[in-house]
C-alpha cells in the first residue's frame, strides 16, 4: 500500500481497504493540492468494497484534478466496486481501465 511518485507528473496510489481508505484519499488529496501538476492513478487492488465517505473523496479528488487539467485513472477495480460505481451513476464519471501499466501508459502517451 501507499503513495508513489511514478514519475515527474504521475502519482500511483496503492489503496488501502477500509476504514484506512479514507485517510488514504485525504493525504493524496492534500499531495495533489500542494504539488498541482500532477495526474494520479489509483489501485484498487486491496479493495473490495467502498463506502459512501470514500466515494465523496474520491469524488473531491477528480474535481481538484479536472480544475487543474489532470487525469484520475482507477485500475484492478473489483466488481463490488465497480457495482457501487454503476448503482451511484458513477461509473461513467470515473475512468476505470484493467491494470496500472495499461493505465500509467495511457498517462504517459497524452503528457
Amino acid at each position: 500500500m501507499g503513495i508513489q511518485n511514478w514519475s515527474e507528473n504521475i502519482i500511483l496510489v496503492d489503496l488501502p481497504a477500509e476504514p484506512q481508505m479514507g485517510d488514504e484519499l485525504k493525504t493524496v488529496t492534500d499531495i495533489v493540492r500542494d504539488r498541482g501538476d500532477c495526474d494520479v492513478v489509483v489501485d484498487f487492488s486491496g479493495v473490495d468494497i467502498i463506502t459512501s465517505s470514500s466515494l465523496s473523496k474520491l469524488l473531491k479528488l477528480r474535481k481538484l484534478l479536472l480544475d487543474w487539467d489532470h487525469q484520475l485513472v482507477f485500475c484492478n477495480v473489483a466488481p463490488a466496486t465497480k457495482g457501487i460505481f454503476a448503482v451511484t451513476g458513477l461509473e461513467g464519471i470515473f475512468e476505470i481501465v484493467d491494470d496500472k501499466f495499461v493505465a500509467l501508459a495511457s498517462l504517459q502517451m497524452v503528457s
